[in-house]
C-alpha cells in the first residue's frame, strides 16, 4: 500500500495487560448449571471425607471392646468408595468446566481478532497472536482442573477438620498450625514470583510461534536466498529463550510441591511425638489420637488444593493478561446510520474523494519513536457510476491507499469520501464491503481448495456459477486439467498455484460476489501478454453494469479506460483520457514513454506492441507496494 509498508512485526507489544482474580471468575460462573453441579458434589463428597475420622474411631473402640464390627466395616467401605466415585465425577466435571472456559475464552478471542483494526495485524506477529489462541487459553482450563472450583468442598472439609482438631486437642493442633502456617505465608510468597515468570514464558513462546510462522510462510524465499541456517539460529534463540523461561516457571513452581510436604510432614511427626507422649500419659487416648491424625491430615489436604491452586491461578492470570491485551483492543469503528438498503444507487457519482489527506503512523523500527508517513494530500476525484477509472503512477504515489481507505481499511485524516453520494464514515463497515469486490495487490489465495476460495464471498453460489467464473477469467483449462475439479487443492496461500492462477482466481473470487463495484490493484501484474488480453476482455464483460476503479502499473491494461487519474508523492497531478495525459501531464508522457505507449504504439493500431512492456516498472522504486 503505497509507501507505506508497516512497521516490521519483529516482536511482540511489550506492554502487558495486568488480568485479576476478578477478570477469571466470571469466565467460570458463566456456566453455572456446571459448576454448581460439580459444587454440590463436591460439597457431598467433603462430608463423606469427613465422617470416615469418626467411624474408624467407631471401630477401634468396638475392637478394643470386642464387639462386632460388621456394620461399622461396612459403613467405612461405603464411605471409602462413595467418596472415591463422587471425587471421580467431580474431576471429570472439572475438566469439562475447564473445557468451557477455554472454548469460551477462544471464541471471545478470535471473534474480536478477526475485527480488529488492519493497523494491529501490521505491527503484531502472526504467530503471536495465534500462540494467544493456543497456548493461553489453554492455561486456562489448568486453574480450574487443579482446584479452584474444588475450594468451596476443600473449605467444609477444613473448617470440620479444624472443629474437630479444636475439640480432641486444641494444643496439638496450636503447634502444628505454627508449621503449616508458616508453608501457607511461603506459597503466597512464591506465587507472585511464578506469576512474572509465567508472563514471561508465554512472551517467548509467541515469539516463538511468530519465527516459526515467519520460516514456514517464506520458505520458499529463504531457500532461495540460502537462509535456512540463518533462520534456523533466530527459531532455536526463541526455542531456548522459552526453555529458560519454562525452567523458571519450574524451578519456582518446584518449591511449592516440598514446602507443602515438609510442613506436612513436620506437623505428622510433631503430632506423633507430643501425641505419643499424652497417650502415655494417659492425658489422650489411642483413639483420640488416630482421629486427630485423621483430621489434621483432612486440614492439610484442603491447604494443598489451596497451593495449588494459587499457583495455578498465577499462571491462569498471566495467560489471560496476554488475552486481556488483544480483546480490549478497540474494533473496527462501526456506525449504524446507514444500512445497505439505504443506498439506492441512483446518484450519477458512484465514488468520489474530496480533498482527502492520509497518513500511516506506526512505530520506528529503528528508534522505536512514534513515525508518520504523508502518504495522500487534498486528493480529490470521481468516479461516475458505471465508468472504469484507473489510478496511475510511480511506486510509492499513493495508488493502493486510495482502495485502502474506500474498502474501510483506514479512515481518511482529512476530506471525506462518498458512496453512493454518502459519507462512508456513517456507514458501518459491512455496507461498504457489500458494495465492493476487492482484488488485492498480491492476489491472497486461502489455503483449502478452489471452491472454498471462491465461496468465501458468495457462499451460496452453485459450481455451474463457479464453473462460469473462472471460464471468464481463462481458468476454465486449468479446471479441466484437474481430476478434482473445484475440490482441486491450492495449497497453503496458493503454493500450487502458478502467479498468474492466484491473480485470476482472486478476480473470480471478487466477480462471484457480483458487487457493484469493482476495485483492482495491480489485477493483471502477474499475467503474461495473451493471458492479460483475455483478462482484458474478461473485465471488459465483467464491467458491464458495473463501476471499476483499477489501480495499475503498467498502462497497457488502462489506456481505454474512461477516466485515467495521475497521482505522485500522495498527489493528484494529472486527470483525464490516454489521450489527454499525453498532452498534459508530463509524469503520464514519461510513463507511456518508458512503457512504449507513445502515440506511435497506439494500443488500438498496434496492440501487439504494448502487450508486454520492456522495461517493466518504473525507476521510481520506493516502496514495496504502490
Amino acid at each position: 500500500m503505497s509507501a507505506h509498508q508497516g512497521p516490521a512485526p519483529a516482536a511482540a507489544p511489550t506492554a502487558q495487560t495486568k488480568a485479576r482474580l476478578a477478570d477469571l471468575l466470571p469466565m467460570v460462573t458463566r456456566h453455572r448449571a456446571l459448576l454448581a453441579t460439580a459444587v454440590l458434589i463436591s460439597l457431598v463428597a467433603s462430608v463423606a471425607t469427613l465422617v470416615q475420622p469418626l467411624v474408624v474411631g467407631q471401630v477401634i473402640q468396638r475392637v478394643a471392646s470386642g464387639e462386632l464390627l460388621g456394620p461399622m466395616v461396612w459403613a467405612l467401605v461405603g464411605l471409602i468408595v462413595a467418596s472415591g466415585l463422587l471425587t471421580g465425577i467431580q474431576h471429570y466435571l472439572l475438566r469439562r468446566l475447564g473445557a468451557n472456559v477455554v472454548l469460551g475464552a477462544r471464541r471471545t478471542l478470535v471473534h474480536r481478532m478477526l475485527r480488529l483494526p488492519v493497523k494491529e495485524y501490521e505491527t503484531r506477529p502472526v504467530g503471536d497472536l495465534v500462540s494467544r489462541v493456543g497456548t493461553d487459553t489453554s492455561v486456562l482450563a489448568v486453574v480450574i482442573s487443579q482446584g479452584l472450583v474444588d475450594l468451596l468442598g476443600s473449605a467444609l472439609v477444613f473448617v470440620g477438620a479444624l472443629v474437630a482438631l479444636v475439640l480432641i486437642d486444641p494444643l496439638l493442633l496450636l503447634v502444628s498450625g505454627v508449621v503449616i502456617g508458616g508453608s501457607v505465608v511461603a506459597v503466597t510468597l512464591l506465587s507472585g514470583r511464578l506469576r512474572t515468570v509465567t508472563v514471561e514464558q508465554q512472551k517467548h513462546v509467541g515469539l516463538l510461534a511468530a519465527s516459526v510462522n515467519r520460516a514456514l510462510t517464506a520458505i520458499r524465499t529463504i531457500r532461495a536466498a540460502n537462509a535456512t541456517g540463518r533462520e534456523t539460529d533466530r527459531i532455536h534463540e526463541h526455542a531456548v529463550g522459552a526453555w529458560r523461561a519454562n525452567l523458571d516457571v519450574a524451578r519456582i513452581a518446584a518449591l511449592v510441591a516440598p514446602v507443602s510436604g515438609i510442613a506436612t510432614q513436620v506437623a505428622l511427626v510433631t503430632v506423633l511425638g507430643l501425641g505419643g507422649a499424652q497417650v502415655a500419659a494417659g492425658r489422650l487416648t489411642l483413639v483420640d489420637l488416630v482421629q486427630f491424625i485423621m483430621f489434621l491430615f483432612l486440614l492439610v489436604m484442603p491447604l494443598g488444593n489451596v497451593f495449588t491452586a494459587i499457583a495455578s491461578v498465577s499462571q491462569a492470570l498471566g495467560a489471560l493478561g496476554r488475552i486481556q491485551e488483544i480483546t480490549s483492543l478497540p474494533l473496527e469503528r462501526e456506525e449504524r446510520a446507514v444500512r445497505a438498503d439505504d443506498l439506492d444507487g441512483s446518484g450519477s457519482t458512484e465514488i468520489s474523494f474530496e480533498d482527502v489527506s492520509f497518513s500511516y503512523t506506526g512505530a520506528d523500527v529503528a528508534g522505536g519513536a512514534a513515525s508518520t508517513a504523508q502518504t495522500l494530500s487534498h486528493v480529490t476525484f470521481d468516479v461516475p457510476r458505471g465508468a472504469r477509472v484507473a489510478v496511475v503512477g510511480p511506486s510509492g504515489a499513493g495508488k493502493s491507499t486510495v482502495l485502502a481507505l474506500l474498502a474501510r481499511f483506514y479512515d481518511a485524516d482529512a476530506g471525506t469520501i462518498r458512496v453512493d453520494g454518502r459519507d462512508i464514515q456513517t456507514l458501518d463497515h459491512e455496507t461498504v464491503r457489500a458494495r465492493l469486490g476487492y482484488v488485492e495487490q498480491d492476489a491472497p489465495v486461502l489455503s483449502g481448495t478452489v471452491r472454498d476460495n471462491l465461496l468465501i464471498s458468495a457462499p451460496d453460489a452453485t459450481d455451474a456459477e463457479c464453473t462460469e467464473v473462472l471460464a471468464a477469467v481463462n481458468l476454465a483449462g486449468f479446471l479441466e486439467s484437474r481430476a478434482d475439479g473445484l475440490d482441486t487443492v491450492v495449497g497453503e496461500s496458493g503454493v500450487l498455484l502458478s502467479g498468474g492462477e492466484r491473480q485470476r482466481l482472486a478476480i473470480a473470487r471478487a466477480l462471484l460476489h457480483g458487487p457493484p463495484v469493482l476495485l483492482l490493484d495491480e489485477s493483471t501484474s502477474h499475467l503474461d501478454g495473451l493471458n492479460e488480453r483475455m483478462m482484458r476482455d474478461a473485465l471488459d464483460t465483467a464491467a458491464e453494469g458495473r463501476t471499476l476503479l483499477v489501480v495499475a502499473h503498467r498502462l497497457s491494461t488502462v489506456v481505454d479506460s474512461d477516466h485515467i487519474v495521475v497521482v505522485d508523492d500522495g498527489r493528484v497531478v494529472g486527470t483525464g483520457t490516454h489521450e489527454e495525459l499525453l498532452r498534459t501531464t508530463p509524469l503520464y508522457a514519461a510513463l507511456a514513454a518508458e512503457q512504449l505507449l507513445t502515440p506511435e504504439t497506439d494500443p488500438e493500431t498496434h496492440p501487439e506492441e504494448v502487450l508486454v512492456p520492456t522495461t517493466g516498472t518504473t525507476s521510481t522504486d520506493r516502496g514495496a507496494h504502490s
